[in-house]
């Protein structure tokens, strides 16, 4: 598992860590029941501290995409369909609007932004 973690970013390194994760489990290149590296590993890998990445496992496990078994690890959970939706629709808001700012700033019109996204739906 490929985790980049950039010094340079505004966010912190335990959110870094915990999106990259989310996403690889989203694209399910993390699969379901699927074990995650151990925290002390992953803290030696990315040297960083262990209570980093404890805050990281911490708050996907809250959010559901990982498991904890006591003795064992932790583990991808099952796909909850709503919950992988859910993601999914925060991260297009996120690209939509970043779109719409810089439709903006470019003086083009609600109408054409609708049919620039009807003719990238028809293309797909």
């Amino acid at each position: 598992m490929d985790i980049i973690i950039s010094n340079q970013s505004q966010e912190p390194i335990y959110a870094q860590i915990e999106s990259q994760i989310k996403t690889l489990i989203i694209q399910n290149q993390l699969k379901e029941g699927e074990p995650l590296p151990s925290m002390r590993n992953l803290a030696k890998e990315l040297r960083i501290s262990l209570i980093t990445t404890k805050r990281a496992y911490e708050e996907l496990e809250r959010d559901g995409f990982i498991v904890t078994v006591a003795g064992k690890g932790c583990f991808v959970a099952s796909k909850n369909k709503e919950l992988m939706r859910e993601e999914n629709l925060k991260e297009i808001e996120n690209l939509l609007t970043k779109a719409v700012d810089m439709a903006l700033m470019c003086n083009i019109s609600h109408s054409e932004m609708q049919e620039i996204l009807s003719m990238l739906y028809e293309d797909k």
